[in-house]
């Protein structure tokens, strides 16, 4: 039932499947299990900061396994994770420091600027989350590949709070708009609520259809790593078909389902623009993946090249110029408010009960944060010299490890969709 073009955009459907599913998707997977992109360091105890919630889920596919320290490369681990080739020649030096702050003191004067800069680069005001401090102590490594998103039975009331408070507070709807399905209140189908959105301007449509999307992505995994079978023996992950009608079904969902699905591709286009758009960043000598494996990190650079030119040659890219063209005073305000209502968003992610599932949310909110970060900095990655640091755009490891997972996240949604698509066709 999803076919044919995206609202607010020139693209259709078909063509993003036959450009995910054949050409994007398995090189992506390759990049993503390898040593750099696997080890994602969070924190998982940050209280939440918006109601008093203790109520964590007490399942055991819930928890979330952290890394023994020895298990991580030490490339990864040295906190030498700026690539440009001033960084790479103080990985040693560096190995002692323990925080980018805390420079050592065998480093000259200019290095240790340097150094600072790019911390301060990190904080900069440019970022549309809230990053963990990766220094905390209680911030760990996590091997993303050993704690897979996948459904772990966090669901009700603790998981419709936390979606509710991203759409009732942060998507810029007016208490008095309805959500569609929204439960007990006289729903009429959703038309008050498509008017409102009708009627707001492209970058507050935007706004809701990428947080939309985000929810229809992580839906989609729920019912495509379903747990079906629970024995002492094994445990069976698979795809559920009811899950996923249940949410996704048109006549189940009163004609919900495909417009969550058309929001995941919008999601997608969004994500893809901005892999397109950061590839000057990436592809000077300097960068590297660094993780002390010389010869892999070579190799995954290539790849990451690769995808990243593939990612440029799509035919259909979203025009992002739309957004925020309009009286710079008022696109000013417009684009501080977009970044604020995100940053909150990435904030109630410490909220989510479910320890795989706050992983999983805070990762895949950075990424989209980084993709929006990347969007709104094109002006300064045009501007990046060759050699030497940019300073005028920055991405931390962090950041690139959490822009790359989430698109990978996207993009399996895209994937799967076609199997419950295969399996469907089949059962009829």
């Amino acid at each position: 039932q999803v076919t044919g073009y995206l609202d607010d955009c020139t693209c259709d459907v078909e063509t993003i499947d036959a450009f995910n599913n054949y050409k994007l998707f398995p090189r992506l997977n390759e990049l993503l299990e390898s040593d750099y992109f696997r080890y994602y360091k969070v924190n998982l105890q940050k209280p939440c900061p918006f109601w008093d919630d203790s109520s964590h889920c007490g399942m055991r596919d819930c928890a979330v396994q952290p890394c023994p320290s020895d298990e991580v490369p030490d490339g990864i681990r040295s906190g030498s994770y700026k690539y440009s080739e001033e960084a790479n020649n103080l990985a040693e030096e560096c190995e002692e420091a323990k925080r980018l702050g805390a420079v050592d003191d065998s480093l000259s004067k200019e290095t240790r600027e340097a150094v600072l800069q790019w911390a301060q680069h990190d904080d900069s005001s440019d970022s549309f989350c809230e990053a963990d401090d990766i220094h905390s102590p209680d911030a760990e490594y996590v091997d993303l590949l050993l704690n897979p998103e996948r459904y772990t039975g966090y669901k009700g009331p603790d998981a419709w709070k936390i979606w509710n408070s991203i759409y009732e507070e942060n998507c810029f709807k007016p208490q008095n708009v309805k959500r569609p399905l929204a439960s007990g209140r006289g729903d009429d189908g959703g038309q008050t609520f498509y008017k409102w959105l009708k009627g707001v301007c492209v970058e507050k449509r935007a706004f809701y259809r990428l947080i939309s999307g985000l929810h229809a992505s992580i839906n989609i995994h729920l019912s495509a790593r379903y747990l079906l079978q629970d024995t002492w023996s094994e445990k069976k992950w698979g795809p559920n078909v009811t899950e996923f009608q249940q949410r996704f079904d048109e006549v189940l969902t009163r004609g919900e389902g495909p417009r969550r699905l058309k929001n995941l591709y919008f999601l997608y286009l969004i994500e893809l623009r901005a892999l397109s758009k950061v590839l000057p960043f990436f592809e000077r000598p300097g960068f590297q993946l660094y993780t002390g494996n010389k010869s892999q990190d070579a190799g995954m650079k290539h790849l990451l090249l690769e995808i990243l030119h593939l990612a440029k040659s799509f035919p259909l890219h979203f025009d992002e110029n739309s957004f925020f063209a309009g009286n710079k005073k008022e696109a000013a305000k417009l684009k501080e408010e977009f970044r604020l209502h995100f940053k909150n968003i990435s904030r109630i992610m410490d909220c989510v009960g479910c320890f795989k599932c706050r992983l999983w949310g805070k990762l895949q909110t950075q990424g989209l944060g980084t993709a929006l970060k990347i969007l709104f900095s094109e002006n300064l990655i045009e501007k990046i010299p060759e050699s030497g640091p940019s300073y005028g755009f920055q991405l931390t490891r962090q950041e690139i490890v959490a822009l790359f997972n989430a698109f990978g996240r996207v993009s399996t949604s895209v994937k799967e969709l076609e199997n419950f698509r295969n399996i469907l066709q089949n059962m009829r």
